[in-house]
């Protein structure tokens, strides 16, 4: 009896487990390319500050949504030259929240929406490598791999792909990170495994974060 109730348990929670790699699988399908930033900025007058937060802000915001999805190095180059008026055709969304604001200071809580087919075309354009896609067929999810160990972390990441039957394609690599591409069909399995195997990972924009 004890053993049948042990086996239950166990089952219970592969499947809590599976649904959980499911609602993961699913936000990479429909992850809008999000972000906050929180901004304080002081000019001549309150105009020129709350115009200067704002273009703080959605550099700050697609720097680090879209270095998710590109070279870092490259984005950071491309960031340096591009006009504020540049980088605005990227934004589909913005609201603000913690607005505050004197005669010569603005500060609040910005936050923003990336338009995807922009900002892959955009990165194209200026020779950005990216893996971002349009985002309709969904067939391919980002992992972004924090390993503190990088040799025993990498080893154990193939060890636990190869055990599942998991392919991966290795987009971008620097020091202990690592940038994956895997197929979203096989997400919830992914997650599922680096769990099991005691790494720790969060959803961010439809990018799996994970590390050890």
């Amino acid at each position: 009896m004890q053993s049948f109730k042990l086996i239950k348990m166990v089952m219970v929670r592969k499947f809590c487990v599976a649904v959980c790699g499911a609602m993961l699988s699913f936000s990479a399908f429909s992850a809008d390319l999000s972000g906050v930033a929180s901004v304080n900025v002081t000019s001549d007058t309150a105009a020129a500050a709350k115009e200067m937060a704002f273009d703080e802000a959605r550099r700050q915001i697609i720097s680090d949504v879209l270095g998710q999805y590109s070279i870092p190095d490259q984005l950071e180059d491309v960031m340096k030259k591009a006009s504020s008026a540049e980088l605005m055709n990227l934004i589909s969304a913005s609201s603000i929240d913690g607005e505050q604001q004197s005669d010569k200071t603005y500060s609040a809580d910005i936050s923003m929406t990336i338009d995807r087919d922009a900002a892959r075309t955009w990165m194209t354009e200026n020779n950005i490598q990216n893996w971002l896609t349009d985002g309709n067929s969904g067939d391919k999810f980002i992992v972004q791999v924090v390993m503190t160990d990088k040799l025993a972390g990498w080893v154990e990441l193939n060890e636990i792909t190869r055990k599942d039957n998991i392919d991966f394609i290795t987009k971008y690599i620097n020091g202990n990170q690592v940038t994956l591409e895997m197929p979203v069909a096989r997400r919830a399995d992914f997650t599922i495994a680096i769990r099991e195997a005691g790494w720790r990972y969060a959803d961010q924009n439809g990018v799996l974060h994970i590390i050890k």
